[in-house]
């Protein structure tokens, strides 16, 4: 039940960045590149003073730098980049989709291989998101948005299955941040970011990554290595569901039944993904 509760909790932080990025993009108060350096920003100045109030160091010559903080660029990078010429719904559907694929694969190829009925359930789930995200009417995919997006997938799962072995969530999590800021920021203003912010976005932007990003992902590392990485991969896609959900209840979006029924798919799949054989 712990388990459930904490991964739970993990992903409606995972959506509540989700909502205060289309509060702040779609009002106009920031530009997505400059949301996405104060993002970083912000979630790597509350976890390091967090790691230091707590007496611990910041493992900022680790090696698994290489693989935490460089996922994590990867996937700010792509998708603050992506969503310039992507729907939203559609570079949605292509992250979760690649992470599903990225997480299954690797998790086959390093012995953990996927059941029939963990493979079923995110076959559901996937299928339900997509009933819900799909975008109506005739799809034009931009080629470069869509790679970005692909790229930001790769990312984020290399980012999850590297916490499988991280020895300290928080310590962990606070230098991942810590190192890939630089990196974040110049690849960003390097491809052209502009930076129009306003008091507000700014504070959407440390909100975001100072509590929903680094807390959420300091608790999604200490989650994540009692998942097994089909499970991890499955239960993400319970995140665009949630963050609908609370786009419906925070900023008065409307409710469909394709919504609901989708949403109902995306539950259903999950569940028989994570339930176990007794």
């Amino acid at each position: 039940m712990r388990l459930f509760l904490l991964t739970s909790l993990t992903m409606c932080a995972f959506a509540a960045n989700s909502i205060l990025n289309r509060m702040a993009i779609e009002s106009g108060v920031s530009d997505p590149a400059g949301f996405a350096v104060v993002r970083v920003l912000a979630g790597a100045v509350v976890l390091a003073v967090l790691v230091l109030l707590k007496g611990g160091v910041l493992p900022l010559r680790s090696p698994r730098r290489i693989i935490g903080a460089g996922s994590l660029s990867l996937y700010m990078i792509g998708f603050s980049l992506a969503y310039l010429t992507l729907d939203a719904g559609l570079g949605a559907l292509i992250l979760f989709g690649v992470v599903q694929i990225t997480m299954f694969a690797v998790g086959a190829m390093t012995g953990a291989t996927p059941t029939a009925r963990q493979l079923a359930g995110a076959a559901v789930a996937l299928g339900g998101l997509a009933y819900v995200l799909w975008p109506s009417g005739a799809v034009q995919v931009d080629t470069l948005g869509a790679a970005l997006m692909v790229a930001a997938g790769i990312g984020w799962a290399a980012y999850s299955l590297a916490g499988r072995s991280e020895p300290n969530a928080l310590e962990g999590t606070a230098a991942n941040f810590v190192v890939a800021l630089p990196v974040t920021a110049l690849a960003l203003l390097v491809a052209g970011g502009t930076w129009q912010m306003t008091g507000f976005g700014y504070f959407l932007a440390a909100l975001s990554g100072g509590v929903t990003s680094g807390l959420g992902y300091a608790l999604w590392y200490r989650v994540l290595p009692q998942l097994a990485p089909s499970v991890a991969a499955v239960v993400q896609l319970s995140v665009p569901v949630i963050a609908i959900v609370a786009g419906i209840l925070l900023l008065g979006e409307v409710a469909s039944v394709r919504l609901i029924i989708g949403a109902a798919l995306v539950l259903g799949g999950i569940a028989l993904a994570v339930q176990r054989r007794t």
